[in-house]
């Protein structure tokens, strides 16, 4: 399927609206790698990712009509997926997030020891990318949401904090949390205690 092929896009979206189990089957097949990758970084596993992935795809088909076919469809499924899977970690009952009325409970400002972790994980970086995956994955779900959403999405904090209704200094010392807990896996990794 190729996907940058406007007429064929048009084609399998249409099928797909009318229910065709064949058009649904190769739209699902088109997408499914890649947003099989997305709802890993949000799952605290497999199964979970699976979960997501489904319930993702079933908003999908269900907004198809309403997509314009002017942008990435990619992009547009990519956006339902991730949403999805940001909102089914924010209800599971573990997600308990940090609330704080201020987030100067972590020194959050530019600083050399706020640098020597950004290099410290950089160094981390030739890890293989399955790795990182199950390191992140460990992360406590308020931690994984919130660095996915910052550092994959690139969402800045005031959006972050919307979308998981918790205030901006939250996310930015869940984030920072994160970071620090990422760092110590990634020692314990390096190191041989995996």
């Amino acid at each position: 399927m190729n996907l940058a092929n406007r007429e064929e896009v048009e084609k399998l979206i249409s099928g797909c609206i009318r229910g065709d189990r064949k058009s649904q089957h190769d739209f699902y097949k088109a997408f499914y790698g890649k947003m099989m990758v997305v709802c890993m970084r949000y799952a605290a596993g497999r199964e979970e990712a699976q979960d997501f992935l489904q319930d993702g795809f079933i908003k999908v088909f269900d907004r198809l009509k309403s997509f314009k076919n002017e942008g990435s469809l990619e992009g547009w499924v990519r956006r339902i997926i991730v949403n999805n899977s940001i909102d089914m970690v924010r209800k599971k009952k573990e997600a308990m997030f940090v609330y704080q009325e201020e987030a100067n409970l972590v020194n959050l400002s530019d600083s050399k020891e706020e640098d020597d972790e950004e290099e410290e994980l950089m160094q981390y970086m030739s890890i293989q990318a399955d790795v990182v995956l199950s390191l992140v994955q460990k992360l406590t779900p308020a931690y994984r949401a919130v660095f996915n959403m910052y550092v994959i999405d690139n969402m800045p904090h005031k959006e972050i904090a919307e979308t998981l209704h918790i205030s901006i200094g939250s996310s930015k010392s869940n984030l920072a949390k994160a970071k620090m807990r990422l760092r110590d896996l990634f020692r314990n990794y390096i190191h041989g205690k995996k």
